[in-house]
């Protein structure tokens, strides 16, 4: 695989609304139901988790990066207009990685990057970018790469996080500021979408030295960055 046609990609989600009381009472009745079942938790609880379900969540940053001739770019899109961010991945990708033969990249992409994105592209009544384009293609058809995915090595039962990952292979972590669990305070009640899209490029970073390690390149360090 040439390193030159993947993209890699990282999304921070937040909630629709950050507290479940907030919920108009149509979508609060659905999110109910959702957990009908579950009887040792309650939905108001549970509502803790709203922000990896794309239909009661969106995306507020997308983080990227590329190698081209040689040199490697890192970049994000963020903020509130959800719409906004997409078009501008729809953009950035037609432009950069809209032939069949540029690939997705991401940690636990094929579970949760890749179908949020698509969900929420739909939601908005936006076109999906070609490379998202999945339906009715074989497997071996699509063109996306997951690390989790290569790491379990054919082992279906084992999940393992970026983090663990940059852990063993002695990769900086990317959560020496902030994880997942703390991204829809800090957007809003700390309104600090920068913190955030700092977060997610470490992400995108961890990721692509992630991904160096399975195909034997030399690690990127932080000198090689450039950001756009």
């Amino acid at each position: 695989m040439d390193i030159e046609k993947i993209l890699f990609i990282d999304i921070e989600t937040a909630p629709i609304v950050y507290h479940y009381n907030e919920l108009d009472e149509i979508t609060k009745d659905l999110w109910n139901k959702k957990w009908q079942y579950n009887k040792e938790v309650s939905p108001e609880i549970q509502y803790n988790k709203a922000g990896i379900y794309a239909e009661f969540a969106k995306v507020i940053c997308i983080g990227f990066g590329y190698y081209k001739r040689g040199k490697y770019y890192l970049g994000a899109f963020s903020g509130p207009n959800e719409e906004v961010l997409l078009n501008q991945l729809s953009e950035f990708v037609s432009s950069n990685f809209g032939t069949d033969n540029h690939v997705l990249c991401a940690h636990n992409g094929k579970e949760f990057d890749f179908p949020f994105l698509c969900r929420r592209y739909l939601i908005n009544q936006l076109l999906l970018p070609k490379i998202l384009q999945i339906q009715g293609k074989k497997p071996w058809e699509i063109k996306h790469i997951d690390t989790m995915e290569l790491w379990k090595f054919g082992d279906f039962k084992n999940f393992s996080s970026l983090n663990l990952l940059a852990h063993i292979f002695g990769i900086p972590s990317p959560k020496d500021d902030m994880d997942g669990s703390m991204v829809a305070k800090t957007f809003y009640e700390d309104n600090d979408l920068a913190r955030i899209e700092k977060y997610c490029k470490k992400d995108v970073t961890t990721l692509t030295r992630v991904y160096n390690r399975f195909v034997g390149m030399q690690n990127l360090s932080d000198g090689e960055i450039i950001f756009v």
